[in-house]
């Protein structure tokens, strides 16, 4: 039983804090889910720390651990709940390896369908509009320099494991991620709730079907005029009841099923029966 004083201890609850995290390129992946995926991703999962009962109820998990290398400490939950930043820890810690991708991979990938955050503050919205963007088919997303840290706790559990399936690259300025999009064939749209086009009406036009790249921006002021003006056009999700607006992750979530889906139809980009 590892004690709450070892080095490995101290050095686990220290990536809680952002330099540390930067410093070492590791960050902390909480709960079966990710940890889990964290040890089907290669070399990526580090070290795993382990109440006895969660180690016994998830014993697969601590198999695959061992499996990949990563050294693994039972602890007793007072350690557990040291190193973890939730609220109710669910037994398991895992210590990993940066996942993030050059902006560069990204375009060589030649990228039919990606998720720009450009001023997305709030790691809960990030976390989840990754998700969204892993559920939706999406190749890749790039968070802009002005952007939340990817491996801020809170946005690793909002992800639910899809920081694990798809290519980031982060600290990318907005200008260079829409010119490199741009000159990659992709065509950029600005998601925004006082666009001069309508979605519904983009999709009406069949103007969807091509490689495309999504820009969503602060969950409070939206996207600023400057960024705005990058795009290719500026759209919004029509509402058509009595809700003031959409939040930041909903908003994300239909605009990259519309792109999914109209580039999965007959022209588009994506095939019916092979797109991934």
């Amino acid at each position: 039983m590892i004690s709450a004083r070892s080095a490995r201890v101290v050095a686990a609850r220290r990536l809680g804090k952002r330099n540390f995290r930067g410093k070492e390129r590791l960050f902390l992946a909480e709960g079966p889910q990710a940890v889990r995926e964290a040890a089907g991703h290669g070399d990526t999962l580090v070290e795993l720390f382990a109440t006895a009962e969660a180690a016994e109820r998830y014993a697969d998990i601590v198999g695959e651990a061992h499996a990949v290398g990563a050294r693994v400490h039972l602890a007793d939950e007072q350690v557990i709940a040291d190193i973890s930043t939730t609220v109710t820890p669910q037994g398991l810690v895992g210590v990993c390896r940066f996942l993030d991708t050059s902006f560069e991979e990204i375009l060589k990938a030649r990228p039919r369908l990606v998720a720009v955050l450009a001023h997305v503050r709030d790691p809960g919205n990030a976390g989840t509009v990754l998700r969204c963007a892993d559920a939706a088919g999406a190749d890749a997303v790039v968070l802009t320099d002005a952007s939340v840290d990817l491996y801020n706790p809170k946005a690793v559990r909002a992800s639910v494991g899809s920081l694990f399936h798809l290519p980031v690259a982060v600290g990318v300025p907005v200008e260079q991620a829409v010119a490199g999009l741009k000159d990659a064939g992709v065509r950029i749209l600005a998601a925004d709730g006082a666009g001069a086009d309508d979605l519904d009406d983009e999709l009406d036009r069949g103007a969807m079907g091509g490689p495309t790249a999504w820009v969503f921006g602060n969950e409070a002021w939206g996207l600023p005029e400057e960024t705005r003006a990058l795009a290719d056009a500026v759209v919004r999700v029509p509402i058509h009841g009595k809700a003031e607006s959409l939040n930041l992750a909903t908003a994300a979530a239909v605009c990259l099923y519309a792109s999914a889906r109209a580039q999965r139809a007959a022209g588009g980009c994506r095939s019916v029966t092979g797109s991934q």
